[in-house]
């Protein structure tokens, strides 16, 4: 399973968006606090922490004064890079996490942008602290790594922790896989050999080539299905969480089939023609009703699911215009 991309990170955010709005609006009102801008840098960096004990995609975090200057170096979770004194002095005022947060007593989270520290998707969350006469003292901000926290939001941050074992163990699979195809072709071409010399030589009796076709066949499905696992499961990202992830890969794998059993039946088709084999022919007939009957289920099945699926869109799609509309 690869990881997932910018395209998937963010369609995945538009599906949890109220949750990590909700999530982070309680993280950064329950650690904010006006006396941080009293405290030194070994207590933020205690007090950060903490929180990263607890909300492992909280990234970074600092401190801005009332005109949005950084007044403290980044701090940093534990997966990111140190950068010494990264951001002191930096005029903020100009970033969507300021100009927000100037114009709302409550915290306030921006819409994912690239991160220019680790190149990958996050969003900031920002809050402003007042002194006792209602002047700003300055804001509190964290970045949050928002691949992390869709991981945190659904469950999956054991699962990725797992993913290059998965990988590893699917790639030993797939090597197997293909080596049998290869065993398979070097038969065939063995195979190829013996026809062609019992055409050239005229006291042999020439063969029919059955064995290369069935090799052959077996090599395509095996292949097939080899490379099947490889784009499924170790090349490309599959959100086990969706549905239409889970149909692809079963529809991949039962059209395989499919194709594997159509050709041998056909070829019991021929032999019986040309032996004269009722049964053959009949054991023929009943593996393609088989395979139609497979067909047309697996027809119903991506037809449902699709439906299913469209659905499910629909709703969240109204649930999104509700949201929006208050």
């Amino acid at each position: 399973m690869s990881k997932m991309s910018h395209i998937n990170v963010i369609e995945k955010y538009e599906e949890h968006r109220l949750a990590i709005h909700h999530l982070l609006s309680s993280i950064l009102n329950f650690f904010a606090d006006k006396k941080m801008f009293e405290q030194s840098q070994e207590e933020l960096v205690e007090q950060f922490n903490s929180l990263y004990t607890y909300y492992p995609f909280v990234s970074l975090f600092y401190l801005l004064d009332a005109q949005g200057k950084q007044l403290t170096p980044c701090i940093q979770g534990k997966h990111v890079k140190s950068y010494a004194q990264m951001g002191v002095g930096g005029d903020r005022s100009n970033r969507p996490y300021y100009l927000a947060a100037v114009k709302s007593d409550s915290a306030v989270i921006t819409e994912p942008y690239l991160s220019s520290v680790r190149r990958d998707l996050c969003l900031s969350t920002s809050v402003k602290m007042l002194n006792d006469n209602g002047s700003v003292k300055g804001y509190v901000v964290l970045n949050i790594d928002l691949k992390a926290a869709l991981a945190f939001v659904t469950g999956d941050s054991r699962r990725v922790l797992f993913e290059p074992y998965f990988k590893a163990i699917y790639s030993l699979i797939v090597i197997g896989l293909f080596s049998v195809a290869g065993v398979l072709l070097y038969t065939a071409a063995l195979e190829c050999i013996t026809v062609a010399r019992s055409m050239i030589t005229p006291q042999q009796e020439v063969a029919i080539p059955f064995g290369v076709v069935i090799y052959l066949t077996l090599a395509l499905a095996i292949f097939d299905l080899g490379k099947t696992t490889l784009e499924e499961e170790v090349l490309l990202y599959k959100d086990i969480l969706r549905h239409s992830s889970t149909r692809r890969t079963i529809t991949r794998f039962i059209a395989v089939i499919i194709i594997a059993v159509s050709i041998e039946a056909l070829l019991m088709i021929f032999k019986a023609a040309l032996h004269g084999g009722g049964e053959q022919l009949i054991a023929a007939v009943w593996i393609i009703l088989a395979t139609a009957l497979l067909l047309v289920s697996l027809g119903i099945y991506v037809y449902l699911g699709s439906k299913a699926e469209s659905i499910l869109l629909k709703n969240s799609d109204s649930t999104k215009i509700k949201r929006d509309l208050t």
